[in-house]
């Protein structure tokens, strides 16, 4: 009777088409990310999920609310499931931060994100990430499945912290796609392990 969570990244946005760094500027779904949402809704109704919680911000937000419909639930928002701070970063493309620094965008494309000005740290996004999932899982009943709406890199982030693992293996994670999830599933020790990932 171990419990399940679905870590779920947003729909694509045309942010994420133009490769323009979005951080915590809140973008709406785009046209794709809309049908992105709409297709993977069902599958994470098939769950049979106790609880839908979503970072507040607009792309996460309408993802979620596609998945909670189809799942007979109204969703719940959580700001600590937001994606990472990323400061001065925020709006620009990959291509105008190279232009504008390439030792700093070189940094970017490695995931090595704490010293941008303004941004927050990986550890400070995987605690609260940690801490939200946390929560989840403790309002979950044996044997539930609770549903976690979030982002591409505070997902990673988070996603290793709460299984205990070092940060810098965050980078060892392919990327997820737009509507992609993991699952991890409760063990019989209340441990819990990755089922899947990046379906």
């Amino acid at each position: 009777m171990g419990r399940r969570i679905v870590l779920l990244r947003h729909g694509r946005t045309a942010w994420n088409a133009e490769r323009r760094i979005q951080g915590q500027l809140d973008v709406e779904l785009d046209a794709t990310g809309v049908e992105q949402a709409q297709a993977v809704a069902p599958l994470v109704a098939a769950l049979d999920p106790a609880l839908v919680w979503s970072s507040d911000l607009a792309r996460a937000r309408l993802t979620a609310e596609t998945v909670a419909k189809e799942a007979g639930l109204e969703p719940s928002y959580d700001e600590r499931l937001r994606e990472f701070r990323l400061g001065d970063y925020q709006g620009l493309t990959h291509a105008e931060l190279e232009a504008r620094d390439p030792a700093a965008f070189a940094l970017f494309q490695r995931g090595e994100w704490d010293a941008i000005p303004g941004a927050e740290t990986t550890r400070e996004v995987a605690d609260r990430f940690v801490a939200a999932v946390t929560d989840l899982a403790a309002a979950l009943g044996p044997g539930e499945t609770g549903v976690a709406v979030s982002h591409g890199a505070a997902t990673r982030a988070g996603l290793v912290a709460f299984l205990g693992w070092p940060l810098e293996l965050a980078h060892d994670l392919r990327a997820l796609g737009n509507c992609a999830r993991v699952v991890l599933e409760e063990r019989s020790t209340g441990a819990w392990a990755i089922a899947a990932y990046n379906l």
